[in-house]
């Protein structure tokens, strides 16, 4: 494997642990702030780095590029993404909700073979399926019906695959901090609209919550959007899987919750496929071309 390739692995194992940090801060500040406030402080917290980063340069490349329509429908996908995953989180079980949300990957997979042109291989719709199943032992999803609730969460778990493919396509041409400009500006806008009916005023240990919340999701949003413009989408597809052990680790060092032994078994197998996919890169990166 590349050292690009495993520098996009890095960040992507990076970002999905950045953003696990930040939806713990989020469980803290839910129990006192709305949630669209946070993300509202969020997205202000978040513009403001990519403004202080990029400033003018970046503004008029975002008047400029030819890629607006497509920078403003992967904002509106993962603004009514997050809608429907956490209208479905208020009746489903959080097993259920995980496991049918990670469905994700494997629509990932299917959809960069179709619309990227990317060759899946056989070892990375393997890796992908056997992070599924992980995934199902952890989550525990039996007994799953159908309802307004799980075709929400189905919904969501599509709105982000293909989010992701067009963020590995908007890559391409565009830099990350562009693809955060505009994704933040519309969750801006539409977040504050929102909060500015009904405002808390956050408390002294509240804002710099917020704040810190802010700072995290920023470095995951640049760290996964990274990592889309150096691997390719059904390898990050797999990478994604690790959020749900790093959602252990978590929910063990600040909650005291003790995985039992089918999660563990769910995580031996994430584990597994994630082990699986940089064996069978590296080794398909140091195989030699036909003919040599």
């Amino acid at each position: 494997m590349g050292r690009t390739s495993k520098f996009g692995i890095a960040l992507g194992l990076l970002s999905y642990g950045l953003f696990c940090v930040h939806d713990a801060g989020v469980k803290w500040l839910v129990v006192t702030t709305p949630v669209w406030q946070i993300m509202f402080f969020r997205s202000l917290t978040v513009l403001a780095g990519t403004m202080a980063i990029g400033g003018r340069p970046l503004l008029r490349r975002a008047v400029t590029t030819p890629l607006k329509r497509a920078l403003l429908l992967r904002a509106l996908l993962m603004m009514t993404a997050w809608l429907c995953f956490y209208t479905a989180a208020r009746t489903l079980p959080l097993g259920q909700l995980t496991t049918l949300y990670f469905v994700a990957p494997l629509v990932i997979t299917l959809l960069a073979a179709r619309l990227l042109g990317e060759h899946v291989t056989r070892a990375r719709w393997a890796a992908v399926s056997i992070g599924f199943v992980g995934v199902m032992f952890a989550s525990d999803p039996f007994g799953v019906r159908a309802s307004l609730a799980t075709l929400l969460v189905l919904a969501a778990a599509c709105m982000w695959a293909y989010g992701v493919i067009l963020m590995r396509r908007i890559a391409r041409q565009e830099t990350s901090l562009l693809q955060m400009l505009f994704s933040n500006a519309v969750f801006a806008v539409l977040s504050g609209s929102v909060s500015a009916t009904a405002w808390h005023a956050p408390s002294g240990i509240e804002l710099p919550l917020l704040l810190s919340v802010g700072v995290c999701g920023g470095l995951a949003q640049f760290s996964v959007f990274e990592a889309a413009r150096l691997v390719q989408a059904s390898v990050l597809a797999t990478v994604e899987y690790s959020a749900l052990i790093w959602a252990f680790l978590l929910g063990f060092l600040l909650w005291r919750d003790v995985p039992d032994v089918a999660v563990l078994t769910g995580a031996a197998l994430i584990a597994g496929a994630g082990v699986l996919l940089v064996v069978t890169e590296r080794r398909r990166t140091l195989a030699p071309a036909p003919g040599k």
